[in-house]
């Protein structure tokens, strides 16, 4: 079998090509190594990345949460009305600055982030389970922090139920839900089981089995 004047078949082609292929990739991580040591690539976030490099970085991203997040069984109460009144408490207050919500103009700090916070309340396009894993460990390089850090996995399904029920809302419910949420967050984080309000050196119990937790896989 022939491709190109290669004849497929003969050893002597097997090892020309590994060689070639080989090439490539000696040429290929030179030039990286070079763009890096350089500092040619433009690490400023207002400088978007080439359309390769975005596409690479978001492939990345999007297989990395489903496939750790597909162990995660969520809680079966996520339509409870006092979780998403909780979920809408702790969405305000900590993401609508960056995801914006219904009827809520762009804010500094969500103009200035690149990658782009996704707008929440206009799609959700991820699993109930890879919600909660991308809240509780965030996502490097992109501003996302992991909330999972100061927070319990109940407070954190509580804004998963919440994020559920954004792209359903019209400006009026949303200002309707965020009136429901809980007055005193402080009392709600400490209700809540937030780590960092437990005694130091102690970690907060998970109210939630193992398969709820999130954890690295």
């Amino acid at each position: 079998m022939q491709v190109m004047g290669w004849d497929l078949t003969h050893p002597r082609t097997h090892l020309g090509v590994a060689l070639v292929l080989s090439g490539a990739a000696l040429l290929a991580a030179v030039a990286v190594g070079v763009t890096i040591g350089m500092g040619f690539y433009n690490i400023g976030a207002d400088a978007p990345h080439t359309r390769p490099v975005y596409k690479v970085l978001e492939t990345l991203r999007d297989r990395s949460i489903s496939v750790r997040a597909a162990g995660i069984k969520a809680p079966a109460n996520l339509n409870d009305p006092k979780r998403i009144a909780s979920g809408a408490g702790l969405y305000t207050e900590m993401c609508s600055g960056c995801h914006l919500a219904p009827g809520m103009e762009k804010t500094e700090m969500s103009q200035g982030l690149y990658p782009q916070a996704p707008e929440l309340w206009r799609h959700a396009d991820l699993t109930a389970g890879e919600q909660f894993w991308a809240i509780k460990h965030g996502v490097k390089m992109t501003a996302m922090p992991a909330w999972g850090r100061t927070h319990s996995d109940e407070l954190i399904w509580d804004m998963v139920a919440f994020v559920r029920q954004l792209p359903k809302m019209s400006p009026a419910q949303y200002q309707a839900v965020i009136k429901s949420a809980p007055a005193d967050h402080d009392e709600m984080m400490k209700e809540g089981g937030m780590p960092g309000m437990a005694t130091p050196g102690m970690a907060t119990p998970s109210k939630y089995p193992d398969g709820h937790n999130g954890g690295d896989h």
